[in-house]
């Protein structure tokens, strides 16, 4: 089973498993796919995790999230007053790290793939180079960037009719230049992307637009195995992604913390529910600012921040009648873009792969590499702006995630995998920028302490609260007006309405050994693919 935000990658991905290849070939192909019919957030210009977990219940974890190059600063997202600026840190060429994905992939492919790299690329060498339908999702994306991705020549031609006009549903999308990059990496491998004509092409796009990445970076750059984060929830064992990515040790605090309360007593999404799950998102958010980065860099007190006794400790500091008060200190927020996308996968033995990749914003910088056809990421946003520069607006100045040279940004990304008595149970992820670690942990509770099946617990309205600014998001008619008056009654500052999330998740039957895949709904152009 292959759950993605496309259908047809997922499809991809299907195909492999059906040809024989392992849940890892699988990903690979699914993910390569992506950066084809999936281009506001699948890429090859990105970067991101790939949690796995054996069918004898060992586990890893990938990191192919993007790096600073090396003529990075700490203050090189300041203009020429000295001043920080939002422009610089995040819409442009300075803006964008060296791509991981590729590389990432190839590690995977050498570690844990059974299949042939070149049968993992081809398909979507195949689509690009001889084009696939539009589907209704993507028309209505493609049609909303062109303001963004006008901006470069390269972007139009790459994206947009002759006359610089949208397509439309149903039109045949077919990217030349992007096909002959595939088919370097194809023929390649990480050497078709790190060296030769794609990195000369990036080098040459980052020195005309004003960027840092030069050939030497790319060459440069590798992909980390790490231990993955685990921690236990009422039984079930909960797999994720360590540093830089926040997601998983802020979700194993977070569940260690709700482990002491009946989460479901009042009901699912009543007033008790949304204030417990949001004090404990509160917590972890304020340890998330303070403690995580590149474990590269800095050190992360992974062991303590996932533990059961230190969950205790925050635990006795919750009223279960009245909210905290996040206070105005230097813990604020980072910006982070929720354009991002995940995808899951479990194959016929049992192996699942839980995989979250991004190009930062939608689109990434909006930015394709003349020659080559691929958007580039403008993941550098996710640095700190800059040192000790922290503010109401939600930029932080702490030291665990300032940029220098060859370091990993902070992220949120959260693919997780959850099993029970040595069976794998789901496979879980979303995108969502902060609140991608609030969609995974919720999906979790539905399923283990609502009982819920995949499919409703992807679907229920979701909420999220992050320490500051100290406010609790809900979905629109997410809870009812007297659940909604009662958690303000608490003393929760609350806003209604928006989108959180896209957490495309799959279930494994424990018992029949049933998948069950779950496309999350709020993604249009989503599908599940199996055999």
């Amino acid at each position: 089973m292959v759950v993605s935000a496309s259908a047809i990658a997922s499809k991809a991905g299907s195909d492999v498993l059906a040809a024989g290849g392992n849940a890892v070939d699988a990903a690979i192909a699914t993910g390569l796919a992506l950066a084809v019919t999936y281009p506001t957030a699948g890429n090859i210009g990105g970067g991101g995790f790939m949690v796995i977990r054996f069918p004898d219940g060992r586990t890893t974890a990938l990191d192919f999230r993007e790096k600073a190059p090396a003529a990075a600063t700490p203050t090189m997202f300041l203009d020429e007053k000295g001043e920080y600026s939002s422009t610089i840190h995040h819409n442009s060429h300075i803006a964008v790290g060296v791509p991981g994905t590729v590389a990432g992939f190839a590690l995977a492919h050498e570690k844990y793939g059974s299949a042939a790299w070149r049968d993992l690329v081809e398909p979507s060498v195949r689509l690009a180079s001889d084009g696939f339908v539009i589907p209704t999702g993507l028309a209505n994306s493609l049609s909303g960037a062109l303001r963004k991705l006008g901006r470069y020549p390269a972007s139009v031609a790459a994206y947009y009719k002759n006359d610089s006009t949208p397509y439309a549903e149903g039109d045949t999308l077919v990217l030349a230049d992007l096909g002959r990059t595939l088919e370097r990496i194809r023929d390649n491998g990480r050497d078709g992307f790190y060296t030769g004509e794609t990195a000369r092409l990036i080098a040459e796009e980052m020195k005309n637009g004003g960027g840092l990445i030069t050939e030497a970076d790319l060459a440069a750059y590798q992909a980390a195995e790490r231990e993955a984060v685990v921690g236990t929830y009422r039984g079930y064992d909960i797999i994720s992604m360590p540093p830089p990515s926040s997601g998983g040790v802020a979700m194993v605090e977070m569940l260690n913390i709700l482990e002491g309360f009946d989460v479901a007593a009042g009901g699912h999404n009543g007033a008790r529910h949304v204030h417990l799950m949001a004090e404990s998102m509160r917590r972890a958010f304020r340890d998330r600012a303070q403690h995580i980065g590149d474990p590269d860099f800095v050190t992360v007190p992974v062991e303590r921040l996932t533990s059961k006794e230190y969950a205790a400790e925050l635990r006795a500091t919750i009223d279960s009648t009245r909210a905290t008060k996040s206070a105005v200190t230097d813990l604020v927020a980072d910006w982070e873009s929720d354009e991002t996308t995940h995808y899951s996968v479990v194959d016929k033995d049992g192996m699942a792969v839980s995989v979250t990749y991004t190009l930062e914003a939608g689109y990434g910088m909006g930015a394709v590499v003349a020659g080559a056809g691929f958007l580039m990421n403008n993941e550098m946003g996710d640095f700190n702006g800059k040192p000790g520069l922290t503010d109401s607006t939600g930029l932080i100045g702490t030291a665990a995630n300032v940029a220098r040279p060859g370091k990993r940004m902070l992220s949120s990304m959260s693919p997780a995998i959850v099993a029970k008595d040595g069976k794998v149970i789901a496979v879980v992820g979303s995108p969502g920028g902060r609140t991608i670690i609030n969609t995974v942990l919720q999906v979790i509770v539905n399923l283990i302490d609502f009982e819920m099946p995949i499919q409703a617990a992807v679907d229920a309205p979701r909420f999220h609260h992050q320490w500051l600014p100290d406010r609790l998001s809900i979905e629109a008619d997410g809870v009812s007006p007297d659940v909604l008056a009662a958690i303000e009654g608490m003393g929760h500052t609350v806003r209604m309405g928006g989108r959180q999330g896209t957490a495309h998740s799959l279930a494994v039957d424990p018992t029949t050994g049933v998948r069950t895949g779950a496309p999350d709904k709020r993604d249009r152009d989503a599908g599940a693919a199996g055999h």
